[in-house]
C-alpha cells in the first residue's frame, strides 16, 4: 500500500462509518411502525451488546468495584442517549435531530477551554438552533416533544463523553461491551413493555439485528480503524459532518425534505462544532466514538 493511500484509509473508514450509521438509523426508523421507537432501541442496544460481548469477552478480565461503578454509569447514559435519540426521530427529521444532539459534544468542547473565540462558536450554534424555528414559509414546525427528546439526547451525549473519560484507563473494547450491556439492561425492558409480543416476531427480530449491525457494529469497527490513524482533533472535525450526512440519508431513504433555513441551521451547527474543536487545545479534544 502506498503512503498516500495509507494516510487516506483512516479518513475513508471514518466517512464510511458516518454513512453506514446514518443509513442504519434511517432503516431503523422504518421499524417504528412495527415495534415503536422503544422496541427499535431495544434491538439496537441489545444486539450490539451481544455482538460486543462475543468480540471482547470482558468477563475474562475482572474489574474493581469502583471501575464497575464507572462503567455502570457510563452504560446507563449510553442507553438513555440511544432511547432519547430514537424517540426524537419519531417526529423530527433525522438530520435536524442529529444537529440538535451535536450540542452535547459542542458544549463539552467549549467548556474544556474558555477562549474568547468560543463565544463565536456558541453564537453560531445558537443561530443554528434559531434557524430550526419555522421562520421559513417552507419549513414545517418541529414537534416540541421530539425536539425535547433530541435535547435530552444532547445532554446524554455530553455525559457520555465525560463519563467515558473516567473509564479511559480501561481497555476501550471491553469497557464499551460492558457499558452497552448495562445500556441493554435498562433499555430492553422498556422496549418489551412498549412493543409487547411483536418484538419477538422472527422476521422483525432479523430486521432488528440488521439495525444493530448497521447502526452500531459496523460504524464502531470502522471508527476504531480511523482512530488509529487520525488525530483526535481531525477525528472530531470530520465527525461534525454527521448532521449533513444524516439529512441526506433522511432525504434519500425516508423522503424527509428540509427547508432552506433548516439546511442553513445544519451548516451553522456543523461550523460551530468544527470551529470549537479546532480552537480547543489538542489534549482537551475528546473522541466521540459511535455509542
Amino acid at each position: 500500500m502506498s503512503a498516500a493511500r495509507a494516510r487516506l484509509l483512516p479518513y475513508a473508514a471514518l466517512m464510511a462509518a458516518i454513512v453506514v450509521l446514518c443509513v442504519g438509523t434511517s432503516f431503523a426508523k422504518s421499524l417504528f411502525p412495527l415495534v415503536g421507537a422503544q422496541g427499535t432501541t431495544a434491538y439496537r442496544v441489545g444486539f450490539s451488546a451481544l455482538i460486543l460481548l462475543l468480540v471482547w469477552r470482558p468477563w475474562r478480565h475482572p474489574l474493581s468495584r469502583a471501575d464497575l461503578g464507572r462503567i455502570a454509569a457510563y452504560g446507563a447514559v449510553m442507553g438513555l442517549m440511544n432511547l432519547c435519540f430514537y424517540m426524537a426521530i419519531r417526529t423530527v427529521p433525522l438530520g435536524l435531530a442529529i444537529a440538535i444532539e451535536f450540542m452535547g459534544p459542542l458544549a463539552v468542547a467549549v467548556a474544556s477551554s474558555r477562549k474568547l473565540i468560543h463565544f463565536l462558536w456558541i453564537g453560531l450554534a445558537v443561530l443554528g438552533l434559531a434557524l430550526l424555528l419555522p421562520v421559513d414559509p417552507g419549513a414545517k414546525p418541529l414537534d416540541p416533544v421530539g425536539v425535547g427528546f433530541a435535547c435530552a439526547a444532547a445532554v446524554m451525549w455530553a455525559l457520555y463523553i465525560i463519563l467515558g473519560k473516567r473509564t479511559g484507563h480501561l481497555h476501550a473494547g471491553r469497557s464499551v461491551a460492558l457499558g452497552m450491556t448495562t445500556a441493554a439492561l435498562i433499555v430492553a425492558p422498556i422496549g418489551v413493555i412498549s412493543a409487547g409480543a411483536s418484538l419477538f416476531h422472527p422476521k422483525v427480530v432479523l430486521l432488528g439485528l440488521v439495525v444493530a449491525v448497521l447502526s452500531s457494529a459496523i460504524p464502531y469497527s470502522l471508527e476504531m480503524i480511523a482512530l488509529r490513524g487520525i488525530p483526535k482533533r481531525s477525528f472530531g472535525v470530520v465527525l461534525s459532518a454527521e448532521p449533513a450526512v444524516g439529512a441526506l440519508a433522511g432525504l434519500v431513504i425516508l423522503g424527509e425534505h428540509l427547508a432552506a433555513s433548516q439546511w442553513l441551521a445544519i451548516v451553522a451547527i456543523i461550523a460551530a462544532s468544527a470551529g470549537a474543536i479546532l480552537t480547543t487545545p489538542a489534549d482537551a479534544v475528546t473522541e466521540e466514538v459511535t455509542p
